[in-house]
């Protein structure tokens, strides 16, 4: 006999552990359907650029005042190497506590998992979905746990990772033949709670700031990429510096190094009936500006809304109106990293120019300044 659940949520990453949280006074009984252990040591060793209006989300969910080492942002400074374009957003101007925060993807994790624990959501374990079939009146997914197959019925089913393999919507993606080196540093110069994307030919660097010193995030095309990485200490730093300039004093490894490959992954509305994709089922997008994460949030906080008060989570028209709504800001966010890849990644000398000198000019119009944070912050609705 298949297991029942008004809404199965697959995945418990970060997203779908925070659409679970949205819905946990939810009248649809609500379950959560995650491949790994909550248990088990996360090594990761990326950090989540958070924005303001992802924090004003995670306290709703109360899971920001379980978050532990967060180190907020105050000041962002964007420049382009060898130009002079260069701009720099700053908290007081926009009149908000911190322009963003960044911490630890696991504890993050370990923050959303240990409310939803206290939570009447059910969160079953090392499962995964191998099938999924939907129609006007209900949906069932296959599901191996553990070695044994077993078949959910329910209303509504969430992919919020994975799912690739089901083809449930047509996916689009782009290679952007970039590798991230990913690592700890220091500096000698504190951080002050500045954060700092600095554009290069070959992809931007990125300097966000944590209580250790500082997370890197080092754009490369991947076979050089790999080659950085591989270096020793000394000739690593040696290379970071020459990319990034003196302005923070020596800079010195601190941790383990990781190369994540960098594609733009979305997927248009599913195919299938009573299903929805978000976080990263739904969009990997480059890590530039560091909206991914804040993009699958909103998409989690404005579907548990849709959902809330309807009869039938699953019904199309619920489905439909939360589609509609959040094509906007899904899409804008999109092109909105895309473009920023596209115009301040290349080697073309006229577009290089044009590109600083946009910079240049943006440093000096409050409004435009203020409209791009505050789109930073709370996206193409906000």
């Amino acid at each position: 006999m298949d297991e029942t659940a008004g809404i199965v949520i697959a995945g418990g990453g970060l997203v779908g552990a925070a659409l679970a949280l949205a819905l946990r006074t939810s009248a649809h009984g609500v379950t959560l359907l995650e491949a790994r252990s909550f248990d088990a040591v996360d090594a990761d060793a990326r950090v989540i650029a958070l924005s303001h209006g992802s924090r004003l989300l995670l306290e709703r969910l109360g899971a920001w005042q379980a978050l532990t080492d967060v180190t907020a942002i105050n000041t962002i400074v964007v420049s382009q190497q060898r130009r002079f374009g260069r701009v720099e957003l700053s908290a007081s101007e926009a009149g908000v506590p911190a322009l963003g925060y960044v911490a630890r993807y696991s504890a993050l994790r370990r923050a959303l998992i240990g409310v939803l624990s206290t939570s009447a959501v059910k969160v079953i374990n090392g499962c995964v979905v191998r099938d999924f079939k939907g129609d006007a009146d209900g949906a069932v997914l296959t599901v191996e746990c553990a070695g044994a197959t077993r078949a959910f019925a329910a209303q509504l089913a969430v992919l919020a990772d994975g799912g690739d393999g089901l083809r449930l919507a047509h996916v689009e993606e782009r290679d952007y033949r970039q590798s991230a080196v990913v690592c700890d540093i220091t500096s000698d110069a504190p951080h002050q709670n500045r954060a700092f994307e600095r554009f290069t030919p070959h992809g931007p660097l990125a300097l966000l700031p944590t209580t250790l010193g500082w997370s890197l995030v080092w754009t490369l095309p991947p076979a050089r990429a790999r080659e950085i990485s591989a270096l020793d200490d000394a000739h690593f730093c040696t290379e970071l510096q020459a990319a990034f300039g003196g302005s923070l004093g020596k800079l010195r490894i601190a941790g383990a190094r990781q190369v994540f490959p960098l594609k733009l992954k979305y997927a248009r509305r599913p195919r299938a009936r009573r299903v929805v994709l978000i976080g990263n089922a739904a969009q990997s997008l480059h890590p530039v500006a560091g909206q991914g994460f804040n993009l699958g949030l909103r998409d989690a906080w404005e579907l548990a809304v849709a959902l809330r008060d309807t009869r039938d989570p699953g019904d199309f028209a619920t489905l439909n109106t939360y589609f509609t709504e959040r094509r906007f800001d899904r899409t804008a966010t999109i092109l909105f990293t895309d473009t920023l890849i596209r115009l301040f990644s290349n080697n073309i000398p006229l577009l290089d120019r044009l590109t600083g000198t946009s910079l240049f000019l943006l440093g000096g119009i409050p409004h435009a300044k203020n409209l791009l944070v505050r789109r930073m912050m709370f996206g193409a609705n906000g």
